[in-house]
C-alpha cells in the first residue's frame, strides 16, 4: 500500500507554497511576480534576537508590508457607493486615538458596525495603509458601518508601545463607538480583524468582559489570528506551525514579533496578550465569534485552538477554514481571486447582520 503524504512542509521539509498541491493557482500566479509564492529570505532575528535588533527589523518589515497592501489594493477599481470621515478621540490612557469611520451612502436605518483593528502581529503597520483602508471601504459597501481603530503599535512608525497599549486603544475606540451609535447610524458592535487584529479583536472582548462592558459587544469575527506567542519553541499540536511554515511567513519571524509587545516575557501566558492561553471560565459568557482560518497558514491551528476553547465555555461559535490560501489570502488577493475575497466580506456581512 502507497504511504499518503503528509501535508505542506511535514512532507518535504523545504517544499515551497508554490508546489502545495492544496495551493489555490490563482493565487500562486498572483504571487509569482513578487516572489512571494517561495520561502522569505531567512529572517534576521528570531526570538532570542535583541530587542533593539527586532525593532530595527520591525521598521524594514512594516515598509515591505505596507508596499504590498499598496500594490494589491491599486489593482481593483476604487469602492464606490461609501463616505469615510476620521474622529480623534481621547484613550484611557490619555492619549490620542483615530478613528476612520466609513459608511455606506444608501444605509436605511441603523446598520452593524465593524471595529475593526488591522493586522500586523501588534507592532507594525496601520489602520491608514491603503490595503487596510481598501478592506474598510469593501466592507461598508455591503451595507455596514466600519470604524477603523488607529492603535498604538509595539513597534514601527506607530511604536514602541507593548502590551497593553495597542489593546487599551481598541477597547477605547469600540466603548466610544458604542456610545455613540445612534448618531453614527449603528444597530449593533462587532469587534473583527485579521492576524494581529484577529489577536486584538478577541482580546477586546476579552477586556470588555473584565471591565463590565461586553454588553456592547454584540459578537467578534477574528481572522487568521495571531494568538499562541508558541513560536519560538512550537509545540507539536500546533501542527501548521510546522506544516505551512514559511508559507509567506517565517515561524521565526512571528517569534521575532512577538519580542516588542511584550518584551519582558511577563505576558507570555497572559489571554488578553495572546488568547490562545484563555481557558474555558476565562471565554464563559462571551458573545458569538467566527474564527476564520487560513489552510495554508502557520497560525491555522491555534486559531482553531482558541475556536475549541470557545466551545468548551459554552460559547456560540463557528469556525471556517479557507482552502487554498496563505496567512490573510482572502482578504489580500481581489484581483486575482475575487470570489473568495467577497464570500469572506459576505460572511462577515451576514454574521453582522445575524447578530
Amino acid at each position: 500500500m502507497t504511504t499518503p503524504m503528509l501535508p505542506g512542509r511535514l512532507d518535504a521539509p523545504t517544499r515551497d507554497i508554490k508546489d502545495d498541491p492544496r495551493a489555490d493557482p490563482r493565487m500562486i500566479a498572483a504571487m509569482a511576480p513578487m516572489g512571494l509564492d517561495v520561502a522569505p529570505p531567512p529572517t534576521p532575528v528570531d526570538g532570542s534576537s535583541s530587542l533593539e535588533d527586532v525593532l530595527a527589523h520591525c521598521a524594514e518589515a512594516e515598509m515591505g508590508f505596507q508596499a504590498l497592501g499598496s500594490v494589491l489594493s491599486a489593482m481593483s477599481s476604487p469602492v464606490e457607493g461609501v463616505t469615510s470621515s476620521t474622529e480623534v478621540i481621547k484613550g484611557v490612557d490619555g492619549n490620542d486615538v483615530t478613528l476612520y469611520i466609513t459608511k455606506p451612502d444608501n444605509a436605511d436605518g441603523p446598520v452593524p458596525c465593524i471595529v475593526h483593528t488591522h493586522g500586523g502581529g501588534m507592532v507594525i503597520l496601520t489602520a491608514a495603509d491603503a490595503g487596510y483602508q481598501r478592506w474598510r471601504e469593501e466592507l461598508a459597501a455591503t451595507g455596514l458601518v466600519v470604524v477603523g481603530v488607529e492603535f498604538r503599535n509595539g513597534a514601527g512608525e506607530l511604536g514602541p508601545h507593548p502590551f497593553p497599549a495597542g489593546l487599551n486603544d481598541c477597547g477605547s475606540g469600540a466603548q466610544w463607538v458604542i456610545a455613540n451609535r445612534e448618531a453614527l447610524g449603528v444597530s449593533n458592535v462587532i469587534m473583527s480583524g485579521e492576524s494581529g487584529g484577529g489577536n486584538l479583536a478577541i482580546a477586546t472582548a476579552l477586556l470588555a468582559k473584565r471591565d463590565g462592558w461586553l454588553d456592547g459587544i454584540a459578537g467578534v469575527y477574528a481572522q487568521c489570528p495571531y494568538v499562541s506567542n508558541a513560536y519560538a519553541d512550537p509545540p507539536a499540536e500546533l501542527t501548521s506551525l510546522f506544516e505551512n511554515d514559511n508559507y509567506f511567513l517565517s515561524v521565526d519571524n512571528l517569534a521575532a514579533l512577538a519580542k516588542p509587545y511584550d518584551p519582558t516575557g511577563e505576558n507570555a501566558t497572559n489571554p488578553l496578550a495572546w488568547p490562545y492561553h484563555a481557558t474555558a471560565s476565562d471565554v464563559a459568557g462571551l458573545p458569538p465569534h467566527v474564527i476564520s482560518v487560513n489552510e495554508l497558514d502557520p497560525l491555522r491551528d491555534e486559531g482553531l485552538a482558541y475556536f475549541h476553547t470557545l466551545l468548551a465555555g459554552g460559547v456560540s461559535a463557528v469556525s471556517r477554514t479557507v482552502n487554498g490560501t496563505c496567512h490573510a489570502g482572502d482578504c489580500l488577493f481581489l484581483d486575482a481571486m475575487p470570489e473568495v475575497y467577497r464570500a469572506t466580506l459576505r460572511d462577515i456581512k451576514s454574521f453582522a447582520d445575524s447578530l
